[in-house]
């Protein structure tokens, strides 16, 4: 399967969002909308949200992130393509800063059991087998996966610190 174009066929796709600016739970809240409306994609299902600290630079607040679960019939650049407009749609500037405080981030963990890397896309995401504030919110809402060539999402887990991953209370 190329990473241009409409795949053929259904298969789950796992999003991560995170923001630190302009209320990061309703900015994950509009970004989940805004990909209800991406073509051939479906949102199934989301995780809790969490406040984490920051990754990088710490003088900036801390993040809310959750992972969103879809299906989708796009291939991979077409899936990231849609992500990126979202983030521009919501004021995401295509030069922020590589770890820096932004409105709204999306990354695509997962895409079926593909294993892809190209300039700008890499599945599964690189840094996701390292990072708590994926790998949390990914757990609550697929425990039995498995990321082609990282690993089960069960012992991805038991690898990083879960200090200071706070989940959120209910937010409607």
């Amino acid at each position: 399967m190329t990473g241009g174009g409409a795949a053929r066929r259904w298969q789950p796709a796992y999003v991560a969002l995170g923001s630190n600016l302009d209320d990061p739970a309703a900015q994950l809240h509009a970004a989940v909308l805004a990909m209800r409306a991406l073509p051939e994609t479906r949102v199934v299902l989301v995780s809790p949200f969490y406040r984490s600290p920051p990754m990088g630079p710490q003088d900036q607040p801390a993040f809310v992130n959750a992972v969103a679960g879809v299906l989708t019939r796009l291939a991979a650049t077409a899936l990231l393509s849609g992500l990126k407009g979202i983030e521009r749609a919501r004021g995401r500037p295509a030069d922020a800063p590589r770890w820096g405080p932004r409105l709204i981030d999306l990354d695509i963990i997962a895409l079926g059991r593909q294993q892809l890397a190209q300039p700008g896309l890499t599945i599964p995401h690189a840094g996701a087998s390292a990072r708590a504030f994926v790998l949390k919110p990914l757990a609550d809402i697929a425990p039995a996966l498995e990321l082609p060539g990282m690993g089960r999402l069960e012992s991805l887990l038991a690898t990083v610190d879960l200090a200071g991953l706070e989940p959120l209370e209910s937010l409607g």
